[in-house]
């Protein structure tokens, strides 16, 4: 099975790009699931249900999100008709939306989850080690194979996030930073590791950012908007 798992989508540049890229790179690739954290695919902030379908219509299976899950008005009353969108599983019992997804491909069952970090991080959360071992103790029994995402800052808490649960899940591997790892490798129980993913977005930019606007606060101190780079 090729999976192929996209980091943050970062504003209209990034859904461009998998609009018009993505359906020949699965064709080219034989990809057979796509994966993708949609947290930042609303200008930057959030995500909504249209752009999420137009995002599963482009040939992205499954969205994944992350700290900035609410950002959006209304989206936490839209998220439970989106079968294919799940919502960090650490997050309190009563926000809504899915904490997993179980996908068939090629009649084989694939869960996916994603946990949210505490280190560095806004969202006050349940621990996202006791999260994921209660999760994969219920999909075991229901998949062939598990797939987890840390949505962190620190890759310390990424990283150990890999030593918990090697041997567990096919994968675990990292989002939120929007800069990738050099540091993919299979642990010594099977599990594969990246710290981060990086983004799917305007690489003249900073972290998808516009750079004059990001420049400016660190050379005058002065608070203003970072817009989404074009």
């Amino acid at each position: 099975m090729k999976i192929l798992i996209l980091g943050d989508i970062v504003g209209r540049p990034g859904r461009n790009f998998i609009m018009q890229n993505l359906t020949r790179i699965r064709t080219d690739m034989a990809i057979d699931l796509v994966l993708a954290n949609g947290e930042n695919a609303a200008g930057g902030a959030g995500i909504t249900a249209k752009i999420a379908t137009e995002l599963k219509r482009a040939g992205v299976d499954a969205i994944t999100l992350g700290d900035h899950v609410w950002d959006q008005k209304n989206f936490e009353n839209e998220i439970e008709d989106l079968n294919f969108v799940c919502r960090p599983a650490n997050l309190p019992e009563t926000n809504p939306g899915r904490k997993h997804l179980i996908l068939e491909i090629h009649g084989l069952q694939v869960g996916v989850f994603t946990v949210l970090g505490r280190s560095f991080m806004g969202p006050k959360v349940k621990c996202p080690f006791e999260t994921s071992s209660d999760l994969i103790q219920s999909l075991q029994a229901q998949t062939d194979l598990i797939l987890c995402e840390i949505h962190a800052e620190a890759t310390s808490e990424k990283e150990s996030m890999g030593w918990h649960l090697d041997g567990r899940v096919g994968m675990v591997y990292g989002t939120h930073t929007h800069v990738p790892t050099a540091d993919g490798r299979i642990l010594p129980k099977g599990t594969a590791y990246q710290s981060d993913l990086g983004m799917t977005g305007p690489r003249e930019s900073v972290l998808g950012r516009e750079i004059e606007a990001c420049l400016g606060r660190f050379l005058d101190g002065l608070p203003r908007r970072c817009p989404v780079a074009e």
